[in-house]
């Protein structure tokens, strides 16, 4: 295994840094997610409680980690950052937060109701066609305009904001047996994980991938960050090519598991998250619960669980989309019930 230069989190750093960010993000509820299908999934015995992060200014985590890398950083007059759209809004929400003028780069593939929203918080939207050409074009504007770029996942500042989630949700929720995250980079999982192992050591943490965007899993078992060649899953949250260094070792420290899903699997996970908790998610808010409900179900039974619910940006015509889907995915087997 490849050796990082790697100092982990503590619990005083991410108490500061949640005390730092409150008056510029909210402090999300929880949910008990309750009733038949849980006790077909997990047993009668069982706990769920989600985390609502999805309520999160910007609607979600994102903010949490963007705020913090500029409260950080010496007050700069302009900042930059790539995004397939959720990092964008929040980075933009972020530079509104102290001034700073935001000029950010997205996908062509972003959906259009993330680039309003990032356009609604005052940034001025590039579009680049793919990940290496936006990275290319916001470290230009990096260099040539002095501005600052906000990382969507590596680094202690991100991982010691996205860890407050986790903060809450054991405040909140009380003893947990284990929590489920979803995973893209690493941002949100790492702060989540380490957090969870510094509050209660025997506490599992399971994260979940998309099949078609598996890099964090490929990381883990070659022992050092990996890049993936092609990325293909519904969940673009949930899709950056690679892992980077801290994100990487943070998850992997503290991980019980990394586990996949199927776009079937997280369309159906937004279709009961609908149909049991009235609650319209994107895809990448959706997996937690797909792995709760699929490969970790054996796992979890009986057990007190939280999920991560960890946001949705989504416009109604793409969501009725993903629901209609979701219920054929129900109807056609994905996720059943009974193993």
């Amino acid at each position: 295994m490849t050796e990082i230069d790697y100092t982990p989190p503590t619990l005083a750093a991410m108490r500061e840094t949640h005390a730092r960010l409150a008056p510029y993000t909210e402090r999300t509820p929880v949910a008990n997610w309750t009733g038949r299908r849980v006790a077909a999934y997990l047993g009668v015995d069982a706990r769920v409680v989600l985390k609502l992060e999805l309520f999160q200014r910007t609607g979600t985590f994102k903010a949490r980690g963007a705020v913090n890398r500029l409260l950080l950083a010496d007050r700069p007059m302009g900042i930059t950052a790539v995004s397939a759209g959720n990092h964008a809004i929040a980075s933009a929400y972020a530079a509104s937060v102290i001034g700073a003028d935001a000029k950010v780069v997205m996908l062509a593939s972003a959906n259009p109701a993330r680039v309003a929203a990032a356009e609604a918080y005052g940034a001025e939207v590039l579009i680049e066609p793919d990940g290496p050409t936006a990275f290319a074009r916001a470290h230009e504007l990096e260099a040539a305009e002095n501005r600052f770029f906000i990382h969507p996942f590596e680094g202690p500042p991100v991982t010691l904001a996205t860890a407050g989630v986790a903060l809450e949700l054991f405040e909140d929720a009380g003893a947990l047996d284990a929590v489920v995250v979803a995973v893209g980079g690493g941002g949100l999982s790492s702060g989540v994980a380490s957090a969870a192992k510094l509050l209660h050591p025997d506490c599992a943490v399971y994260g979940v991938e998309p099949e078609g965007a598996n890099v964090m899993r490929r990381s883990i078992e070659a022992g050092a960050p990996q890049t993936l060649d092609k990325v293909e899953t519904i969940a673009d949250s949930l899709g950056p090519p690679m892992t980077t260094p801290y994100a990487f070792e943070t998850c992997r420290r503290n991980f019980d598991d990394v586990v996949l899903v199927s776009d079937d699997e997280m369309t159906a996970a937004i279709a009961m998250l609908f149909t049991d908790m009235k609650l319209a998610v994107e895809p990448a808010a959706a997996a937690a619960v797909a792995g709760a409900f699929g490969p970790l179900r054996a796992r979890l039974a009986g057990r007190r669980v939280g999920l991560i619910i960890c946001g949705s940006n989504i416009d109604g015509g793409g969501f009725r989309a993903l629901l209609q889907r979701g219920e054929r995915a129900i109807a056609d087997g994905a996720l059943p019930p009974t193993a």
